[in-house]
């Protein structure tokens, strides 16, 4: 395999959350994307970079620490787009089977585990994983 796979593969996977960081958070940026289904194509690609990683990262050959950085980067930004997809049919299936009005009788507005799951333990698992692999990056240029 390439040694340059896994690092490249990375390196896109950190541009595309930068993109995504910018279409919450920059209003140029957000005001580009809305109302189009452009807004989801940054998500999706998010989605198939961690995947990519993941495989890469089980195949290769990286040092064991570094490899454990890079599944969980993967994990994580594959992770963020799966849990927003379960959240959005959790939340949806139980409006189905139960009544328009089931999050309010029960005394909740949404559904809260894959939420919380894509709002606060994916995004923070990324960014342990991509500062650890940019440490591990670094601190041995040859790491494979």
């Amino acid at each position: 395999m390439k040694k340059f796979l896994i690092p490249a593969t990375f390196w896109v996977l950190i541009g595309v959350f930068l993109v995504i960081l910018g279409e919450f958070f920059i209003p140029a940026v957000r005001d580009f994307f809305r109302g189009s289904i452009l807004f989801l194509l940054p998500i999706a690609i998010f989605f198939l970079l961690g995947i990519v990683l993941i495989v890469l990262a089980m195949k290769g050959e990286p040092r064991e620490m570094l490899r454990k950085f890079l599944i969980l980067t993967g994990l994580s930004s594959s992770g963020f787009f799966v849990s927003i997809l379960l959240h959005n049919f959790i939340y949806g299936l139980f409006i189905y089977l139960f009544g328009s009005d089931f999050w309010q009788r029960i005394g909740l507005g949404d559904e809260p585990v894959f939420f919380f799951l894509a709002i606060i333990v994916c995004p923070i698992g990324f960014l342990i994983g991509m500062v650890g692999s940019i440490v591990m990056f670094v601190k041995k240029k040859n790491s494979f």
